[in-house]
């Protein structure tokens, strides 16, 4: 059985089912800009960073300061991220799993600090991470690469020796290019093929002997 070096995973979508509570903030924001957000909508909001969503609200209404629509949109996702994220299906599962084995896993999200820490915190406390790295602690995040590149840095390893799980088309995108071979477990958005892409329906079905084979595929 080939070695599985380490776990980098996202978590807005991933881990936590949080995404829904990102779109209602942006609803929410955007209705106060007098704009009413669609499918149309759904790739500047879907596993983006604030400051990316916020400069798609300006851009489509022409109203307010990018920097004050990021801070109302980070106000409003962390009061319903601390009013309760609950876990994704088979998440808990797997991340004990991992642990059981020995295999260390870290958390590499696109949200702002303070979510992070709300959500790990909050809904997942006591999970031993390795580190979180959050957007505020790379120059760029997803769908650049810097996020993995940054995490796998940390770990000592070379990203392609540690399997990214993502859930949106920003997020695998910036695990692939940084070098990741990518477990997708897709949630409001599909995300498209590609041959360093490995597609779950749940990760109640993902177990570490799959991520193995993922990393035997991608060497």
């Amino acid at each position: 059985m080939s070695e599985l070096a380490a776990v980098l995973f996202d978590m807005d979508g991933t881990l936590v089912d949080t995404e829904v509570l990102w779109w209602e903030t942006t609803e929410e924001v955007a209705d106060r800009l007098g704009h009413r957000i669609g499918p149309a909508d759904a790739p500047e909001v879907v596993g983006r960073a604030v400051a990316d969503t916020a400069a798609h609200l300006v851009r489509v209404t022409g109203r307010a300061q990018a920097a004050a629509v990021a801070d109302e949109l980070t106000e409003g996702f962390f009061r319903r991220v601390e009013a309760g994220a609950p876990v994704r299906p088979g998440a808990q599962r797997l991340l004990t799993a991992l642990e059981a084995q020995g295999v260390p896993f870290a958390l590499v999200s696109a949200s702002p600090r303070v979510v992070v820490d709300q959500v790990v915190g909050g809904a997942l406390a006591h999970v031993p991470f390795a580190f979180t790295l959050s957007a505020d602690d790379t120059a760029r995040t997803k769908p650049h690469p810097d996020p993995y590149r940054t995490a796998a840095g940390r770990l000592g390893l070379d990203p392609g020796r540690c399997v990214a799980v993502e859930d949106s088309p920003d997020g695998a995108a910036s695990a692939e290019a940084a070098g990741c071979p990518v477990l997708v477990v897709p949630s409001l958005l599909e995300v498209p093929a590609s041959e360093a892409r490995t597609f779950a329906a749940s990760l109640e079905e993902v177990t570490p002997e799959l991520l193995r084979g993922l990393r035997r595929t991608a060497g």
